[in-house]
């Protein structure tokens, strides 16, 4: 396979690892370790792989969990909640239903909350629809082992992954009310806009304000979101679309400091999560200039 070659399966390989880890820059990582072995190959050996793709999805779902469990316990040790790195979509992944739910936000922390194995399954087979006996070769696991992690998976997902899909027409109502109401520091404005039981996650990761554990109930998020309005002075916060979902960032001072992917429900918003980790903003920053 040529560089060119491995470019077309690029975006393909970056996903699966994008999901896997929660992390774009990770992701970089593990792409960048599978084009290095597979580079490292002599050509004997490269001849004999008839079907390339599987091949190298295998190679980085292995590195990538490698990676995740090296990750988990480091996240042992994190300083408050830990959030995944914003991605910055294009408009074309929201057109995209199963791939914009797929790297949505909300999926993502749904995610989290599987183990390593569980996840890379989950990720490969409902995911990428990739073949039990594929998954099964990537993780060292026999097809029916795959297929029972996979039911597992599937049901632990399913009892936590919002249930509604939104238009992208309510989105942006929801998100112009919710602007509106941050930026006057309107309490009022925030109550309406909010769903009675609204949870904030922020993510500084001992490295920016944010509050250590998860905030719930409208009148305490919606007061916390006031205060803060008024007491942050000069700001600017702006709409933006991040893991093919709503999504706010907010400048200080000229510089990005925030980035709150939204999950809108029944006409509010139902999670609020924001990630003020400024290492998790590095990528997402560059991209928007």
């Amino acid at each position: 396979m040529s560089a060119d070659e491995f470019v077309a399966h690029r975006s393909l390989l970056f996903t699966v690892a994008y999901e896997m880890l929660g992390s774009a820059a990770d992701a970089e990582d593990v792409v960048q370790e599978t084009w290095l072995r597979w580079a490292a190959l002599a050509d004997a050996a490269r001849a004999e792989i008839r079907d390339r793709r599987a091949y190298l999805v295998r190679i980085v779902t292995r590195q990538a969990l490698n990676r995740l469990r090296t990750l988990a316990r480091r996240r042992e040790e994190y300083v408050g909640e830990w959030l995944p790195e914003p991605l910055l979509t294009s408009p074309d992944v929201a057109e995209d239903v199963e791939l914009a739910e797929s790297v949505s936000y909300a999926m993502l922390t749904v995610l989290e909350t599987l183990g390593p194995t569980e996840r890379a399954v989950f990720v490969l087979r409902e995911v990428f629809d990739t073949p039990y006996e594929e998954v099964a070769e990537a993780i060292g696991k026999t097809p029916a082992a795959v297929r029972q992690i996979a039911h597992r998976a599937r049901e632990h997902v399913a009892a936590r992954r919002p249930r509604v899909r939104v238009s992208r027409a309510e989105q942006d109502a929801v998100v112009e009310r919710f602007l509106a109401a941050v930026r006057g520091g309107d309490l009022q404005g925030l109550l309406d806009v909010l769903a009675p039981d609204v949870v904030l996650v922020a993510d500084g990761g001992g490295l920016a304000a944010a509050a250590p554990r998860p905030v719930t109930s409208v009148r305490k998020v919606a007061t916390l979101l006031a205060a803060w309005a008024k007491q942050s002075g000069d700001f600017q916060v702006h709409p933006m679309r991040a893991n093919g979902g709503p999504a706010m960032r907010f400048e200080q001072d000229g510089a990005l400091n925030t980035v709150a992917c939204l999950v809108i429900e029944d006409g509010r918003i139902s999670r609020i999560f924001a990630v003020r980790n400024p290492h998790k903003l590095t990528r997402l920053n560059a991209e928007l200039q």
